[in-house]
């Protein structure tokens, strides 16, 4: 008998895999012993894990999380400490049509994915994420979920208007792709931080301020290709250790402006636990119509 190896098993639901296209030319991607293939015969493996590396050419240095970085948020995460943004957001989705497909761009460990379909149980969702250590986690993050290796700012992976509501958090954003891979009924949900997110960390180690022109830039951002249905402030009260607290900076532009050695420091002199406030917008959009 002939042993045909198979390679690595692709871990997400078949309704996901079928609306993955290929970021070369933009065709349908389908399972075939090596992995992913489109029709231009275009291929890409599947990582040991489970998730597609559907990256193509090169990436910045330092682009996409560590997999220090990726341990660090994966325990802030874990901790709850972000939870009830994931319960926005699946509040938010509370009626998003019969089987939906959920994307996360720029969902790192795909934890917030994790929690939407957790309160919808008959949907099922990818993350993307430009860095392979997040992608590890998120292939596993739920079972009714997969994984792929993208980057934001390039074409989405994804055959266009198969998607049902397309997550934002915290993330890059890059609006004529989402309007192109949502169907006509599909919802944007898009979490930026208010001014007053983490202000008292932000305050205590000198860090930067959230641009009080965020809202504004969002709009500018968005408003060719969606129109907003609504927006609720989401805020909370955080006890954070001191290793949260340096997880929770460096998830933020903060940390690029300050050494570890001096935010270390920093850290080290606040109470521990700290107490923070998280304040953060969640808002809803809806795809215009395609221009003719």
């Amino acid at each position: 008998m002939t042993n045909t190896h198979t390679g690595p098993r692709l871990r997400m639901p078949q309704r996901v895999a079928a609306a993955l296209a290929c970021p070369v030319c933009g065709l349908a991607l389908a399972r075939d012993a090596n992995g992913l293939t489109c029709p231009a015969r275009h291929g890409f493996n599947v990582a040991r894990e489970g998730y597609a590396g559907l990256l193509t050419g090169a990436t910045p240095p330092g682009t996409g999380d560590s997999k220090e970085m990726v341990t660090d948020r994966q325990r802030f995460q874990t901790a709850g400490h972000y939870d009830p943004i994931g319960r926005a957001l699946a509040q938010a989705l509370a009626d998003p049509g019969a089987d939906p497909l959920i994307v996360d761009v720029g969902g790192g460990t795909g934890h917030y994915l994790a929690q939407v379909l957790e309160a919808l149980p008959t949907a099922v969702g990818l993350t993307t994420d430009v860095s392979k250590f997040a992608a590890r986690k998120a292939a596993k993050a739920h079972p009714r979920a997969g994984a792929v290796t993208a980057d934001s700012w390039r074409a989405l992976p994804l055959v266009p208007g198969t998607v049902d509501a397309v997550l934002n958090v915290f993330a890059p954003r890059n609006a004529a792709e989402f309007h192109r891979v949502l169907a006509p009924s599909g919802t944007l949900l898009v979490v930026t931080p208010e001014p007053d997110h983490l202000a008292e960390l932000r305050t205590a180690l000198g860090l930067l301020d959230v641009d009080p022109r965020k809202e504004e830039r969002l709009a500018q951002s968005l408003h060719t290709h969606f129109t907003p249905t609504q927006a609720r402030p989401v805020r909370f009260e955080m006890d954070l250790p001191h290793p949260d607290a340096l997880t929770v900076v460096g998830m933020g532009p903060s940390a690029r402006h300050i050494t570890p050695e001096d935010l270390a420091e920093r850290v080290a002199a606040l109470p521990d636990p700290v107490r923070v406030t998280a304040s953060v917008r969640l808002g809803a959009y809806r795809p215009l119509p395609q221009s003719a």
